[in-house]
């Protein structure tokens, strides 16, 4: 396994001084983002996908320091009800796999969207409940009609180009659960799969290494990012927020860097399970600790992961 980290943290760092920095403390792979709700700073894709020595001196750069990029990440909503927004978020979706194949890239990350309640609203609905009737109405519209569709041609389209897809399990979207991730794999195929952030289930109640295991093969990449669930809050509000991320005192649950949420117990086990069903890959920090700077939350997560991580393969069982 190695240690990534999601390089938008850095954004006042070219990717020269970027890539020497992270380098430095340890990481020897980075998730580079490519625009929509994620921000840009080390990719200009247009020229990237133009310009075969922008993208030789990339390579260079990363060999020079045996580093690699474990995905490149396009986080948009291209099932969105205003045609102009998901029309967007699709050619930038197109354009990030077709640079990911140029770049010997296995993944792009991205969300599954989530679409209108029917035809002709004009924001996007997540159904949270199955009654009164019509939200099941809306759910059958949500999949049927628009994102298996869109998803299948979209699951095409990387495959033809090598390229697998992790969609980030995140509430807010479609695919929110393990469950709605893996009906979204069987009816589009195993180029589908998951970028797998535990942060985004802790607070929802659900056992990311059960989920883990459930997921298996489906893994395709893995964010390190951690959550903390406040007791207080959920035993008066529960566990569904929309509260602001700043006011995080009166939240049922708020991003941590890693290891301020659960401890590296937990972080063992979680990638003991990863190693279990076949993924030895990167697990790509993303920080978004509001209680942290972007140095300090880095530095103590790494310190975890590297603590937690497996890096060698195992060896004979020479006991048994």
């Amino acid at each position: 396994m190695r240690i990534g980290v999601l390089t938008s943290l850095y954004q006042n760092l070219s990717f020269p001084e970027m890539l020497a920095k992270v380098h430095g403390m340890g990481i020897t792979a980075v998730e580079l983002g490519t625009g929509a709700y994620a921000p840009s700073p080390h990719i200009d894709l247009d020229r990237m996908l133009a310009d075969e020595k922008e993208r030789e001196t990339y390579r260079q750069l990363l060999s020079e320091k045996n580093m690699v990029i474990s995905a490149l990440s396009c986080h948009g909503n291209p099932i969105h009800p205003d045609p102009k927004v998901a029309q967007n978020a699709d050619t930038l979706f197109r354009k990030t796999v077709r640079l990911a194949e140029m770049l010997g890239v296995p993944v792009v990350n991205t969300f599954s969207g989530l679409p209108a309640g029917c035809e002709g609203d004009q924001m996007p609905n997540w159904v949270t409940c199955p009654w009164p009737p019509h939200f099941l109405e809306i759910l059958n519209y949500q999949w049927d009609t628009v994102a298996i569709p869109y998803w299948q041609d979209a699951t095409s389209f990387a495959a033809d180009h090598g390229v697998m897809i992790g969609i980030e399990i995140h509430p807010g979207m479609l695919i929110y659960n393990v469950e709605t991730m893996l009906r979204m794999r069987d009816a589009t195929g195993p180029a589908m799969g998951a970028n797998f952030d535990p942060s985004h289930l802790f607070w929802n109640g659900v056992d990311p290494i059960a989920a883990i295991r459930k997921l298996g093969p489906a893994i395709h990449h893995v964010h390190g990012k951690d959550c903390y669930v406040d007791e207080l809050n959920v035993r008066v509000n529960g566990c569904n927020d929309h509260k602001p991320y700043d006011r995080i005192a009166e939240r049922s649950w708020t991003f941590r860097t890693i290891g301020y949420g659960h401890d590296v117990k937990f972080w063992k086990d979680f990638v003991s399970a990863l190693r279990l069903v076949g993924y030895d890959d990167v697990i790509s920090i993303e920080h978004e600790d509001a209680m942290m700077s972007v140095e300090e939350g880095l530095v103590k997560a790494l310190a975890v992961l590297k603590e937690a991580i497996i890096t060698q393969q195992h060896g004979e069982m020479y006991w048994a």
